[in-house]
């Protein structure tokens, strides 16, 4: 089940980032393995905003949740993360999913993120989800800031991507 974020729900959020980060270390990504969660304040914000949704179990706990941004009048995919002892369930589809039905409803028909290009639970993945790779000229000046900041933290240091999915069934 899909549902918004709740204040009581922002430590689980860490907890599954932490998680989810942690299997970098497994293919080499030590660094973003290590990387500290959003911090209490940022997914308050984004709770706050009601740009923030989990995945509940039986027991109404957070295993997953996504973060979307308004970026140049587009949906940006923030951040989005699964425990990895529930993967490869359909959960992050679903929740791609639930963020382009909130798009759609808020007059927006394109989702961006960036990724990895060569994870496999990344890149190659939100291909499989309708993902596109958007070539560095047709960047917004929102996207560039994005991958300037993500830069600067140093996420260049392994093939980045940009990726934009219309929600009108073309890419």
């Amino acid at each position: 089940m899909i549902r918004t974020v709740r204040v009581s729900d922002l430590p689980a959020l860490q907890d599954i980032e932490r998680a989810a980060g942690s299997i970098f270390a497994d293919i080499g990504m030590p660094e973003i393995a290590a990387d500290e969660p959003p911090s209490l304040s940022t997914l308050s914000r984004y709770q706050h905003a009601g740009r923030a949704w989990v995945w509940v179990g039986a027991d109404n706990r957070p295993t997953a949740y996504v973060l979307a941004d308004v970026v140049d009048g587009n949906t940006h995919i923030e951040q989005i993360s699964v425990h990895p002892n529930l993967a490869r369930r359909g959960i992050g589809k679903a929740l791609i999913d639930h963020v382009a039905a909130w798009s759609l409803r808020e007059g927006r028909a394109t989702l961006t993120l960036t990724t990895f290009a060569e994870v496999p639970w990344n890149g190659p993945y939100y291909l499989r989800c309708g993902f596109r790779p958007v070539p560095v000229e047709e960047l917004t000046p929102g996207l560039r800031e994005i991958r300037r900041r993500e830069a600067e933290h140093g996420l260049d240091r392994w093939p980045r991507v940009t990726m934009r999915r219309t929600l009108n069934g073309t890419a």
